[in-house]
C-alpha cells in the first residue's frame, strides 16, 4: 500500500483525477480528511513506474510506502483519532464512555431494572448478549430475536444505545433492526467471513481481541473491516489466556496504550473479562482510563449470584455507580471527557 499525500489546495475534481489514475493503475482507493491535507490510501501492487505517474500530477505533495502488514488501520494512513459516532454519542477523541449491562439478556423486568440503574449513574450505551458463544452446549445460549426486543425496549425508556453480539453474517441484518453497535466476540475475532460482512454494514463495531491473539493479529482483523469501507471500528482489550489462572485471563493494558500509538481507532477494555472477579473491575476500569482507553465495556446485573452467566465478574447496580462517580473524576486528570447524561 501507498500513501498519497496531496496538497492542501486540491479540489473535489482533482481528487476524482487521483482515484481515477489509481483504478486505471490497478489501485484501490480509500480517502481520508487529515486535519490540515487529504490523503489518499491506494492497495495495490506497488510498482515503481505506478508511483511515479502518481508523483507527476501537480496536485501530489509526495508517495509514502506503508511498511505496515496493517494498513488503513495504522496511523501511517490517518495520523488523527477517529471518531465514531453513534448518532448524537461520539466515542474517541478525549471522551470515555461506558457501555454496560448484563453478560446476558435473561428477561424483561430484570433488564429493565439493570437499564435504568445505568441510566441513573449516567451510562449513555447498553450492552446484553442475546446470541451467547459459550464453551458448553449445555449452558444458556440467549434468547434470540425475543431477546433483542427486551434490549430495544429497555434501551429506549431510558434514552440508552445498544451493543450486542452477532455471531455469524446471517445475524446481521436482524441485530441491525435492533442495534446502534455490532459485536465481534473474541471467539469471531478471526471469523473473516463475518469480518467481511459487518464491514460491509454501516454500523459501528467493536472488535474484541481474541483471547490468545497478538496486538497485530487484532489490528489485521480490523483491517478486514476497514477495507470494506466501515472505519466505525472500535477496538476493545478483553484479556488474553496465559499461564496464569488467579484471573480469568490476563488484561493485557500495555497493549491499550501500544494500540493507541499503532491505530488511529477507538480502544476501549473490558475489565469484567479481562479479570473475571467484580472485585477488580473499578481499579482496572481506572488503570485502562490512565492508560488511554476512550472508554470501558463492564457486566452489571441487579443480582449477579443469580446470574444465567458470568455473576461472579458482574458489578451491582450500586456498584456501578460508584464506578462512574469515581471515573468521572478521574477522567479530567487524563485529559478525558466522560460521556454520560
Amino acid at each position: 500500500m501507498i500513501i498519497i499525500i496531496n496538497k492542501e489546495s486540491i479540489t473535489d475534481n482533482e481528487i476524482e483525477q487521483v482515484t481515477l489514475r489509481l483504478k486505471n493503475l490497478g489501485f484501490n482507493s480509500h480517502v481520508s480528511n487529515g486535519q490540515s491535507r487529504i490523503v489518499i490510501g491506494a492497495i495495490g501492487e506497488n510498482k515503481k513506474d505506478a508511483q511515479k505517474a502518481l508523483e507527476a500530477l501537480p496536485y501530489v505533495e509526495k508517495i509514502v510506502p506503508i511498511s505496515k502488514p496493517f494498513k488503513l488501520v495504522s496511523r501511517e494512513f490517518k495520523s488523527h483519532d477517529t471518531k465514531v459516532a453513534i448518532e448524537d454519542l461520539t466515542i474517541g477523541e478525549n471522551t470515555f464512555s461506558i457501555m454496560a449491562g448484563p453478560c446476558a439478556v435473561e428477561n424483561k423486568n430484570s433488564l429493565k431494572e439493570v437499564a435504568k440503574g445505568i441510566k441513573q449513574a449516567g451510562g449513555k450505551i447498553l450492552r446484553g448478549g442475546v446470541f451467547k458463544p459459550r464453551t458448553s452446549p449445555y449452558s444458556f445460549q440467549g434468547l434470540g430475536e425475543e431477546g433483542l426486543k427486551i434490549l430495544y425496549e429497555a434501551a429506549k425508556e431510558n434514552e440508552l444505545k445498544i451493543v450486542t453480539e452477532v455471531m455469524d453474517p446471517r445475524q446481521i441484518d436482524l441485530v441491525s433492526k435492533y442495534a446502534n453497535i455490532l459485536q465481534i466476540g473474541a471467539r469471531n475475532m478471526q471469523n473473516y467471513e463475518l469480518l467481511k460482512e459487518v464491514g460491509n454494514s454501516n454500523k459501528p463495531v467493536v472488535l474484541k481481541r481474541g483471547m490468545s491473539s497478538t496486538v497485530e493479529e487484532w489490528l489485521m482483523a480490523a483491517e478486514y473491516i476497514l477495507v470494506r469501507d466501515n472505519y466505525q471500528v472500535i477496538l476493545c482489550e478483553r484479556g488474553i489466556r496465559t499461564f496464569e489462572t488467579s484471573t480469568r485471563n490476563t488484561l493485557d493494558l500495555a497493549a491499550v496504550s501500544l494500540v493507541k500509538e499503532l491505530t488511529h481507532l477507538p480502544v476501549i477494555v473490558d475489565p469484567s473479562h479481562g479479570t473475571g472477579k467484580w472485585k477488580l473491575v473499578s481499579p482496572m476500569s481506572k488503570a485502562a482510563l490512565a492508560a488511554g482507553a476512550d472508554g470501558v465495556m463492564v457486566e452489571v446485573h441487579q443480582s449477579p449470584e443469580e446470574a444465567c452467566s458470568d455473576g461472579l465478574q458482574s458489578l451491582t447496580i450500586e456498584n456501578f455507580t460508584k464506578l462512574t462517580q469515581n471515573l468521572q473524576a478521574l477522567a479530567p486528570h487524563f485529559n478525558k471527557r466522560m460521556v454520560t447524561n
